[in-house]
């Protein structure tokens, strides 16, 4: 019998562990990552800590702000172009998102919050701009 959400028992594991389901946020008050309990390293869905590999992790809520790391225009599996964006987050860790603007107006170094709006196909954070950059054409 096909479960498309896997079996009972490892709803249970992942539930227990700590593992958060994609799209398990709440975006008026921020996103939920991990923090290791062992070495304090925060992430974003994982098993396991990157640094210390302690399974040993609790669920805290981002405030939701952070900067751009890097953003590229992606023209691929999609009938439009859309951009995807690494984002840091002010907590330490990197989430991968898309940031609501101009494709060409988004660059790394860019303060972006988290947004109400849900990405309906990827099911990704979707950032907004915090301050229109000022960027001189020439």
């Amino acid at each position: 019998m096909y479960h498309p959400s896997g079996s009972a028992a490892q709803q249970a594991v992942g539930s227990a562990t700590g593992v958060l389901e994609p799209g398990a946020q709440d975006t008026e008050q921020g996103l939920l990552f991990q923090r290791c309990t062992w070495c304090g390293t925060a992430m974003y869905h994982r098993l396991l800590c990157p640094v210390c590999r302690g399974s040993d992790l609790r669920t805290e809520r981002s405030k939701g702000t952070g900067t751009v790391r890097h953003s590229t225009v992606a023209h691929r599996n999609t009938p439009v172009a859309r951009n995807v964006s690494l984002i840091e987050m002010a907590e330490g860790f990197v989430v991968r998102g898309r940031v609501m603007g101009p494709l060409i107006g988004i660059h790394s170094g860019d303060r972006v919050r988290l947004s109400t709006v849900k990405d309906p196909v990827r099911g990704e954070p979707v950032f907004q701009l915090v301050d229109e950059p000022y960027r001189a054409w020439t």
